[in-house]
């Protein structure tokens, strides 16, 4: 395929510099025309763009198409691996809370515990001082009759002296 080049820029040599015959005039300033052959270079180079075009894509097109492919697959298996990780991560959530309840009940037990000991405290204080009650009763109701067994000796000793004591005789 023989593709026309474009001139070169006013002034520049083209080729190597030995394909330069004595006598073969450098373009110059004023030696080409900008326009000159400007239409049939366009449609030439339409041609040959679509041909690189074509080789360019028939070239490159079967790899990005399986890259493409592959990042899909990629994308795909990412979206899986993320909905796997979250499904994880909630039944971590469920096993951390099942810890937190797992505490919550052994510390309920301690506290039950706790109570439970109270009770039988409270039980045994209740039972000490019922007995200390009726003790003070008992002692209360002792210390009542000893009073009263004095209150009797005491007035049975006053008779008794008031029987002694000597009564003058009545004159008759």
């Amino acid at each position: 395929m023989n593709v026309p080049v474009p001139p070169p820029p006013d002034g520049v040599l083209t080729g190597t510099s030995g394909s330069l015959e004595a006598g073969e005039p450098t373009l110059g300033l004023s030696d080409a025309s900008p326009d000159e052959g400007l239409i049939e270079d366009f449609a030439v180079e339409d041609k040959a763009v679509e041909q690189l075009v074509g080789g360019l894509l028939s070239h490159y097109l079967p790899d990005l198409q399986r890259s493409k492919q592959a990042l899909q697959e990629l994308t795909q298996n990412q979206v899986v691996l993320l909905d796997t990780l979250e499904q994880e991560i909630s039944k971590f959530k469920e096993c951390h809370s099942m810890l937190d309840i797992n505490a919550l009940f052994t510390e309920a037990k301690h506290y039950h515990a706790k109570l439970v000991n109270i009770r039988k405290e409270m039980l045994l204080l209740h039972e000490k001082t019922s007995k200390l009650k009726k003790r003070a009763l008992k002692l209360q109701q002792k210390r009542q009759r000893e009073e009263l067994e004095k209150e009797q000796q005491r007035e049975k000793e006053f008779e008794r002296e008031k029987q002694l004591t000597a009564k003058p005789a009545k004159r008759t």
